[in-house]
């Protein structure tokens, strides 16, 4: 069972996202704005944050942001607004997806329970250490450094690093990458969605698309990491 936040100022679209997500049979918390969203992320930690945008005081792109620097919750917006210029601000500010209103509460159960078996297994996984000169990538702690330094990685972001650097040299189609991400269970992502997180990822690693050291794109085909990678062991615990 998984505790979900559903982040909503209409009460009905929050009993209906509670009875979808309690028939998944996860345990659901509610708050109607900006604030309590925040307070309730923090303070209870849960494993999913169902989240509008449009909201009464704060609004939902900066809850996303504010829970972003502190936290790699899944975040899945909810929006009214259909125009490419929402969905890229969110995607840019570290949502994991996004649903637009009115939607099908089928799909959006299975957006969910996409992103929630995926968290489970990257909980489950023991992997070696990725190591591509000064980057570092380690997907037990979900943690990825360059020169030393933590990246604050989105989940999103992370997961794509992580599949092009288990496959140096290979160019992945925006399909597959979204496979890495989703697995069996892609639940309609976009190819713009992938291209968005690509172009933050970049930045992030200061990688310049005309000249990558790590990540190039393949015309027609979709993205490969070009940097030669290095496979090491995890770390023995001190006792």
């Amino acid at each position: 069972m998984a505790t979900v936040l559903l982040v909503d100022d209409d009460p009905k679209i929050r009993d209906l996202l509670r009875l979808y997500v309690e028939r998944d049979g996860h345990r659901a918390l509610f708050a109607a704005d900006g604030e309590a969203a925040l307070e309730m992320a923090l303070r209870d930690r849960p494993d999913l944050i169902l989240l509008d945008v449009m909201l009464p005081g704060i609004d939902g792109f900066e809850v996303c942001r504010r829970i972003r620097d502190v936290s790699d919750i899944p975040i899945l917006l909810l929006t009214a607004r259909s125009g490419e210029g929402d969905t890229v601000v969110g995607l840019d500010i570290g949502a994991d997806d996004y649903v637009v209103k009115p939607f099908s509460p089928r799909e959006l159960m299975a957006r969910v329970r996409a992103h929630l078996r995926r968290r489970r297994i990257e909980a489950d996984q023991e992997e070696p250490l990725l190591v591509a000169g000064p980057l570092q990538i380690d997907s037990n702690a979900v943690e990825a450094r360059l020169a030393g330094e933590r990246l604050e990685l989105t989940p999103f972001e992370f997961r794509i690093l992580h599949g092009l650097m288990r496959r140096p040299g290979r160019a992945l189609s925006r399909d597959q990458l979204i496979d890495t991400i989703h697995g069996d269970s892609d639940p309609g992502i976009i190819d713009r969605t992938i291209d968005v997180h690509l172009g933050r990822l970049r930045r992030k690693l200061g990688d310049d698309a005309t000249r990558p050291r790590f990540i190039a794109t393949v015309r027609t085909v979709g993205y490969k990491f070009v940097a030669p990678v290095e496979r090491r062991e995890q770390p023995a615990a001190s006792a």
